[in-house]
């Protein structure tokens, strides 16, 4: 196994990790947000219209070469980068580069009209969801004014005015002008994946980490939403506004994650709430990282007539953790949870590509998983009740559905 880091002749980052006797190649292309000020759904339908044809092909042409090769490949928008990823056997790496280089320099964008109509049908689909109801009106109102908090709704109401040239103008400036990272994972030699690249993507501008970066402002007061929808359950989310990767508070949240609610069967909030109280359907929580800014929420999924006491639980749960350290075996067994959970997001290559990738575009570096396995085995239980009273506080913002 071996990693290296170098640059392609065009100066985009390049990451290569080997990882012997795997039969299928992972390679992932990353484009960072140049600024955060796209009208809502001009970047969604963009990876969606990456994928529609190019100046030689038709997307069912595309879509048979892919298919015909077993090639599992994706384009896809993430809150602050565009990303390309492919998955395919060793003999078929270099057409599959070739096929993606096609995409990203080729794209015509075609079948607008009728992408930007089944885009629409489907975010009306995912929207009849009471769950996905709740986390949009929370994600609207926890970002509000920023592109994090452009939810469902914000996009399907801005959509009707989105225009082709939008969508082609926002990709062209990605492409001059926007950072760029690569990794690939597998069992390639090096050089020969390099040459590969240089001789595909080696001409495409690397763009600048310079950026125009439109920070979220602060949550400055807490924020209610209630939410009316068709059907018999309930729907809570609470969450307050927490810093992200990059800070020394970051493996304490994720610890403090573990322990509420994302650790299932042997959560507080799953123990206290379903278990003790037979409150919930689903109970949960969620730490949720972007690069500038993140959210820690709790949810619930619960009968309507429980409203008030499941929020009066979930205020004790959150009093607790703030003010009671917890033992030192719950500590060690959520660094245990943790650390073993992160380990199932690296057992492919095709996963290993993706975050090494995403911890590259984010300035992360490419030794992110390594040293933050290192800090979360040093939190103690003192940082965590001070994390917690630190951000757990009255500026939070809470989305109820209800029949």
């Amino acid at each position: 196994m071996e990693n290296k880091i170098t640059r392609l002749k065009n100066d985009i980052e390049f990451f290569y990790k080997r990882n012997q006797d795997t039969p299928r190649a992972a390679l992932c292309i990353n484009f960072a947000l140049c600024d955060y000020d796209t009208p809502p759904g001009v970047n969604g339908l963009m990876a969606r219209l990456l994928f529609q044809g190019t100046k030689t092909k038709t997307a069912e042409q595309i879509a048979e070469e892919f298919d015909s090769c077993g090639i599992d490949f994706v384009v896809e928008m993430k809150m602050d980068y565009l990303r390309f990823r492919f998955l395919s056997l060793n003999e078929d790496f270099e057409h599959s580069v070739e096929l993606v280089t096609d995409l990203i320099k080729n794209s015509t964008f075609e079948e607008f009209e009728k992408e930007k109509a089944k885009f629409s049908g489907e975010i009306v689909a995912e929207l009849d969801s009471p769950r996905q109801k709740v986390m949009d009106g929370f994600a609207k109102n926890t970002f509000e004014g920023h592109a994090y908090g452009a939810s469902n709704t914000v996009v399907l109401e801005n959509l009707p005015n989105v225009t082709k040239e939008q969508v082609v103008k926002a990709y062209e400036k990605l492409f001059q002008n926007s950072k760029k990272v690569i990794t690939f994972v597998g069992d390639i030699d090096e050089e020969k994946v390099e040459n590969i690249l240089n001789k595909n993507l080696g001409d495409i501008p690397a763009g600048s980490s310079q950026v125009d970066l439109n920070t979220p402002k602060p949550l400055e007061e807490k924020k209610e939403v209630e939410i009316i929808h068709n059907g018999n359950q309930s729907h809570i989310i609470k969450g307050w506004r927490t810093p992200t990767f990059n800070s020394e508070d970051y493996p304490a949240l994720l610890l403090l994650n573990i322990i509420l609610g994302a650790s299932g069967l042997s959560s507080r909030l799953f123990l206290e709430l379903r278990d003790k109280k037979g409150l919930a359907y689903v109970v949960r929580s969620s730490y949720e990282n972007f690069l500038l800014g993140a959210g820690f929420s709790i949810y619930i999924a619960t009968e309507p007539k429980n409203i008030e006491v499941s929020l009066k639980g979930f205020d004790e749960e959150i009093e607790k953790i703030k003010t009671i350290e917890v033992s030192e075996t719950e500590l060690e067994n959520a660094k245990t949870n943790l650390i073993g959970k992160w380990a199932f997001t690296f057992e492919t290559n095709f996963q290993q590509a993706c975050c090494y990738a995403q911890y590259g575009i984010l300035g992360l570096g490419f030794d992110f998983y390594d040293k933050t396995k290192e800090r979360i085995k040093h939190v103690t239980s003192k940082q965590l009740k001070d994390c917690a009273a630190k951000y757990f506080n009255d500026k939070y913002v809470l989305a109820v559905l209800k029949p």
